[in-house]
């Protein structure tokens, strides 16, 4: 892992510098084209902040017993360690879930997920306000969220819901809290819509629905994201997004939690620099350890072609999108024999043309240096080389991001 920490810290230098000029540049002058074309409303819906679910199993594996442990006393066997996190549920409990914002809008909604859930869940309580420190908010900002007019919800299994917009200043690069209170026991046989690693920390309320306090009585906090898929803010039509599709290092692993030093976060904040300001906002769709073409455990998601509609292509405003994905196939594929990098390069090829399809700009970036990584192999470079290779020279995509030259 010790690759993925210096890739990661070069990449948040590189977006804090000249590298994130010109991308930002490229990024501006192809939207400007597309919105001039689109023919667009005065304004519209664009997200503001996003994530990618995963499924989560709600029964957590058995422990694993110990090993030559002496018992404590004779005769008696020693205790089995506690359940590994992530696996906490939540009853008659209220989250308060922390996310930053690219840009930023007059009015918002919220965008809650049940996808990977196989029976109904219900919201009891849901609001939305601008965080002041730690797990408070700022009360005067706090607006209760309706859907359909209803102040409860309850999502069918596989779906999504959208809350009713409400009236609140949001300003870009800013922390939002979001409050659901969910008033019955999340640990039943149907997984739970999640995604792992927030990097930020959440709170979980003592029993009772809570949402909207001030201060909200905390009894445990999470370093995950349940429930929620995106915000979003009305926007001018010339504001569009860019989806960065992508595995661990744009998710922000190794990073400081509590931060926001994922390497998109440094680029929301080199756009929003720009001659014009606030034309791109941001939407971060990454997931460590996601692959193209396969599945793994269930905190790396489901496989890119399978999951690039939902997370990438129906995401609001979008206009163009970055592709960095591959190098888990390579790398972490269970399949025996793993992928080779035609085959890589045949689901990146898919991907392009559902882009191109719905008239997106997508650029594809190369796949950085897994030299020291438990999983590093002579074949596995040669592959990576090979994918790259592809991705330099080929020109099925609309421009190439070189992570891996800048690493």
């Amino acid at each position: 892992m010790k690759s993925l920490l210096l890739v990661t810290r070069r990449l948040r230098e590189l977006f804090g510098r000249a590298a994130a000029i010109s991308i930002a540049v490229a990024l501006l002058a192809g939207h400007s084209s597309v919105a001039a074309q689109s023919g667009r409303t005065a304004e519209h819906w664009v997200g503001t902040w996003a994530t990618s679910e995963v499924g989560r199993p709600q029964t957590p594996p058995p422990p694993v017993a110990p090993v030559a442990a002496a018992p404590a006393s004779p005769g008696s066997p020693a205790p089995a360690p506690a359940p590994p996190a992530p696996f906490m549920h939540f009853n008659n409990q209220t989250l308060r879930q922390i996310v930053h914002t690219s840009i930023g809008g007059n009015r918002a909604r919220v965008v809650l997920s049940n996808t990977f859930g196989t029976t109904a869940l219900t919201i009891g309580a849901a609001h939305i306000a601008r965080r002041d420190t730690a797990s408070a908010i700022v009360p005067a900002s706090d607006r209760a969220l309706t859907f359909s007019g209803r102040p409860t919800i309850t999502i069918p299994p596989f779906a999504m819901v959208y809350s009713d917009p409400v009236e609140l200043n949001v300003p870009a690069l800013t922390d939002l809290a979001i409050d659901l209170y969910l008033p019955g026991d999340t640990n039943t046989s149907s997984p739970l819509t999640m995604h792992n690693g927030a990097f930020q920390t959440n709170y979980v309320s003592q029993t009772g629905n809570h949402a909207g306090m001030a201060a909200l009585p905390v009894v445990a906090t999470t370093p995950s994201w349940f429930l929620l898929s995106r915000v979003e803010v009305m926007a001018p039509e010339t504001v569009g997004a860019v989806v960065t599709f992508v595995d661990s290092i744009t998710d922000g692993t190794r990073s400081t939690p509590d931060a926001n030093h994922r390497w998109t976060d440094y680029l929301a904040a080199r756009l929003m620099t720009q001659p014009g300001g606030a034309q791109m906002a941001v939407l971060n769709a990454g997931i460590a350890g996601n692959r193209v073409l396969s599945e793994g455990a269930f905190n790396v998601g489901i496989n890119a072609l399978a999951r690039f509609e939902r997370n990438a292509l129906d995401q609001p405003g979008v206009t163009h999108i970055v592709v960095l994905e591959g190098i888990n196939d390579i790398g972490q594929a269970r399949q025996n024999p793993t992928p080779t990098a035609e085959d890589v390069i045949a689901g990146h090829k898919q991907i392009i043309e559902r882009a191109h399809t719905r008239g997106l700009k997508i650029y594809g970036a190369t796949l950085t240096p897994f030299d020291g990584a438990a999983y590093f192999t002579k074949e596995g470079e040669a592959k990576r080389q090979a994918v790259n290779q592809w991705i330099r020279t080929s020109r099925a995509y609309d421009g190439v991001i070189d992570f891996d030259a800048a690493t």
